[in-house]
């Protein structure tokens, strides 16, 4: 059994990230979807919310689950026999701190990270640019499930 595991805060889950889980999930018997606390920066959604959204948008697919940690992801790959770490990369600066990122997990889990490059579509969306459209009060519909939406929208 090959279990993929592809971390990330998804503050909030973006189009792109929904686009590497939609790809990505049947090369894999499971997919878990690790979603961080976040502790190093401010994030607009608390970790409970953001597990709940995220489990909400891929509830069609039957071989992916969704949990939320803090602390070492290193950890998380352990505790859940993870065969590969699954990253997006939209770009070189991206590129530059996953592979970092995969080195030190590597070295901590000997586990490898597989790199999936965006579709056209979705290589400019970033949580970042999300969250900055949205604070400034702009539809970011075009950005993110309809799910992330509607939550969005309601807690305005």
């Amino acid at each position: 059994m090959k279990i993929a595991l592809y971390p990330g805060t998804f503050d909030p889950l973006t189009l792109g990230h929904f686009d590497i889980i939609k790809r990505s999930h049947q090369f894999f018997d499971q997919l878990i979807i690790a979603v961080a606390l976040g502790h190093h920066k401010e994030t607009l959604l608390n970790l409970d919310e953001r597990v709940t959204l995220v489990t909400d948008a891929v509830k069609e697919f039957k071989n992916v689950t969704v949990l939320g940690f803090s602390g070492l992801l290193a950890e998380v790959i352990k505790a859940h026999n993870v065969d590969i770490i699954l990253r997006g990369a939209r770009h070189s600066t991206d590129f530059d701190q996953e592979l970092q990122l995969a080195m030190v997990n590597k070295q901590l889990t000997e586990v490898d990270t597989l790199f999936l490059a965006p579709s056209l579509n979705t290589q400019f969306i970033s949580s970042t640019l999300i969250r900055e459209i949205f604070k400034l009060k702009g539809d970011i519909s075009p950005f993110v499930p309809t799910n992330v939406v509607k939550y969005l929208q309601a807690k305005k």
